[in-house]
């Protein structure tokens, strides 16, 4: 290998010598030669020696003979100063396929040679930045800690030449920067953020606009289970958030894409990072995001129900600060969300539905006629939450139906769904469970005339008879109990009176002759004593099931009740309330001797009949009667006491037919009654003969 003209031979001896000091000193004997040779001029030397140091060194299979062909080719790049760039492209690939070296010494002085290489070429080793990075991106990971090292010396001064160069393309090296952050390695995650860091400090160089690309990446390493790789990425992630904040041109779009994905994931880091970015950006750039809401409340709603309670605060300050929406906000956009709060509205979690139904209430503020639009889809999801565990959920979507139902026709589709959704095995659960609340509420928003009627309209045009007295007897039971329909109980006292009580007895009676017990309760509280005495009496015609023996049964405990605590002082009048000592008897008659029996036995008997007409001046003077025990009065006595009982009794029914008959057609209605009762055995009896006998309605609704 020696005596060839272009090295001297005590050079190429030295070169190949295991000693590195004796490497070293060849090496500066060839900085020197090249050195004299560059300011010579004399070029084909200087190449001569270079493809002999690569050809029988750098190649060489010998460990000795790379490590100091390495360190020579650095030495040729030294001694030629400023005048390298004709060369570079000789020198530096060989050095870097020494990256790749067995042995780890060599790898090492192919770091120190690559070192001293870009020292001095500066600016011109910009073109081989790209094959440079890739051979520091594999060495930072090596398994001996000196290459190592000496990887990171040279990776700082790359670093510092990017920094300082215009010459760096980022359309070429992003790519590559998104390719490589998907590695789990902690010693290349490293070495890829701290790059980013740098190129995102440098001022000339706009590294958001290659965010969108990079984004997704370094989410992915928030999961890290190294504390100082999530650290940094954290770090280099806020530094990139504050500089969006304070950026006037930002595209939100596509990083919206990557944090909604990012905000699903199952670390709670980068969940919370996730949504704290989105909530800067709905902050900051409201009017943009528009077209995204859509996608970002399908990461957020869910987030509002998370167990992480800091997860949770984060994602109920961003959804306040959506349904905030902008002055540029548009009907148009609401379609998307919609169908994105609709799903949502089957969520298991009870914040998550509410605070879907809270965005169904702000869409219904900003853009009604759009939200109608949808009802097909909106409806069924409104109605599907009153059958949650949530009693806040139920009363919430309630408050959205009647929102909803503020006008026609929405009103009676509103009316209309829900009686659908009390039919059948589960409706009747639901019924059961939530019917009361259900139907209290909606009273209390749209109000109980309009919604007690409406419902009885539908019922009253109902096929499936059995439903409708179910729902009759739920009815009947809010109608009889309820605070919230106080005062359509107050405007049925006045039925017999008023124009506008008789309007209300009439619309609901039709309905509410699905069920006995209810119409008797419906003539109660209206005072029309003498039409419930003919509905008792039309029993005799009429067949008693045992679910109206059921009703009436639980009609005389509920007027034990403090509801009908003036109906029983009014037993105390009988001369002005004949017509209802007349039903309670009559109700006597009707119920076979259980329990029911002997309360209202007891309770008429406490009634000192006889003894109250007198007070009330039809027998005459109190001295000359005795109290109405058994054989107290004489035949004659009875009987004159009898006689003018009757006529007392007899005046006070026509008087009070006289004036019902102004305002309601009782006759009529008592047909109605007859004919509805009619149904409903024949139907009884449809069942049975077809074998198809259905379990009694809960006996709580049997009124």
């Amino acid at each position: 290998m020696g005596g060839d003209g272009e090295l001297p031979h005590s050079v190429v001896r030295g070169i190949g010598d295991k000693l590195y000091e004796k490497r070293k000193c060849a090496a500066l004997e060839v900085e020197q030669l090249v050195k004299s040779l560059a300011a010579a001029g004399n070029t084909k030397r200087v190449g001569q020696i270079i493809d002999k140091l690569i050809e029988d060194f750098a190649f060489s299979p010998q460990a000795n003979y790379r490590k100091g062909g390495l360190l020579c080719l650095a030495a040729t790049a030294v001694g030629l100063a400023n005048k390298n760039q004709e060369f570079l492209q000789r020198i530096v690939p060989p050095v870097l396929n020494s990256f790749t070296d067995q042995d780890s010494r060599v790898r090492y002085y192919a770091c120190e040679a690559l070192y001293n290489i870009a020292k001095v070429a500066r600016e011109g080793f910009m073109m081989f930045f790209h094959d440079v990075f890739d051979a520091l991106f594999r060495l930072c990971a090596d398994s001996e800690a000196n290459v190592q090292n000496a990887a990171q010396f040279l990776d700082n001064l790359v670093k510092d030449i990017v920094t300082a160069s215009y010459a760096l393309d980022l359309d070429e090296f992003i790519p590559k920067l998104r390719e490589y952050l998907t590695v789990v390695n902690p010693y290349k995650r490293q070495f890829l953020i701290s790059w980013i860091s740098v190129l995102a400090s440098v001022p000339d160089i706009d590294m958001l606009q290659y965010l969108p690309e990079l984004l997704e990446g370094l989410m992915g390493m928030l999961s890290d289970t190294n504390r100082e790789i999530r650290q940094a990425t954290g770090k280099a992630l806020q530094e990139f958030l504050l500089e969006i904040q304070s950026s006037p041109n930002v595209e939100y779009g596509e990083l919206a894409d990557i944090l909604v994905k990012e905000a699903q994931s199952a670390d709670e880091v980068t969940r919370m990072t996730a949504l704290r970015w989105l909530r800067a950006f709905v902050i900051q750039a409201k009017d943009q995001l528009m077209p995204y809401y859509a996608i970002i409340l399908a990461a957020v709603l869910p987030n509002v129900s998370h167990n992480n309670q800091d997860i949770c605060q984060v994602a109920l300050q961003t959804n306040a600060e959506l349904l905030q929406l902008p002055d540029k906000y548009e009907a148009s956009d609401s379609a998307a969300i919609l169908a994105q709060v609709s799903a949502d509205l089957n969520s298991p979690a009870e914040s998550t539905r509410l605070e879907a139904l809270h965005w169904v209430r702000a869409l219904l503020v900003r853009s009604r006629q759009q939200v109608l639009g949808h009802l097909e889809v909106l409806l069924p999801a409104l109605f599907d939450a009153l059958s949650g565990p949530s009693d806040r959920v139920v009363l919430e979507a309630l408050s959205v139906q009647a929102t909803i139902a503020e006008e026609q026709p929405q009103f009676g589709q509103v009316m209309q769904q829900l009686l659908e959704r009390f039919r059948g095995p589960l409706g009747g659960r639901l019924l059961q469970r939530r019917g009361s609340l259900i139907l209290r509420k909606l009273s209390l928003l749209l109000g109980p005339q309009k919604v007690f009627c409406a419902l009885a309209d539908i019922l009253n045009q109902e096929r499936d008879l059995r439903f409708a007295s179910a729902m009759v007897q739920a009815l009947n039971v809010i109608l009889l109990t309820a605070p919230e329909v106080k005062a359509l109980r107050s405007l049925l006292a006045q039925a017999t009176a008023a124009e506008a009580g008789a309007d209300l007895f009439h619309s609901l009676y039709s309905s509410w002759s699905h069920s006995a017990g209810a119409v008797l309760s419906l003539c109660f509280l209206a005072g029309a004593y003498s039409h419930a005495c003919d509905v008792i009496t039309a029993y005799s015609h009429l067949p008693m099931g045992v679910e109206v023996l059921v009703q009436i049964d639980r009609l005389v405990q509920l007027l034990e009740t403090p509801i009908f605590t003036y109906l029983r002082l009014q037993l105390l009048q009988p001369a002005r309330y004949p017509d209802l000592i007349r039903c309670m008897y009559g109700l006597l008659m009707l119920l076979p001797q259980s329990d029911a029996f002997k309360t209202l036995h007891a309770r008429l008997h406490s009634v000192p009949t006889m003894a109250l007409l007198k007070l009330e001046g039809g027998l005459g003077p109190l001295q000359d009667i005795d109290l109405p025990s058994q054989g107290s009065l004489s035949p004659n006595k009875r009987s004159k006491a009898s006689r003018q009982a009757s006529q007392l009794s007899d005046a006070a029914s026509k008087d009070s037919a006289r004036s019902h008959a102004q305002l309601v057609d009782f006759e009529q209605l008592l047909q109605k009654f007859k004919e509805r009762q009619e149904a409903h055995s024949a139907e009884e009896e449809r069942r049975q003969a077809s074998g198809n006998t259905p379990g009694k309605a809960p006996l709580h609704l049997l009124f």
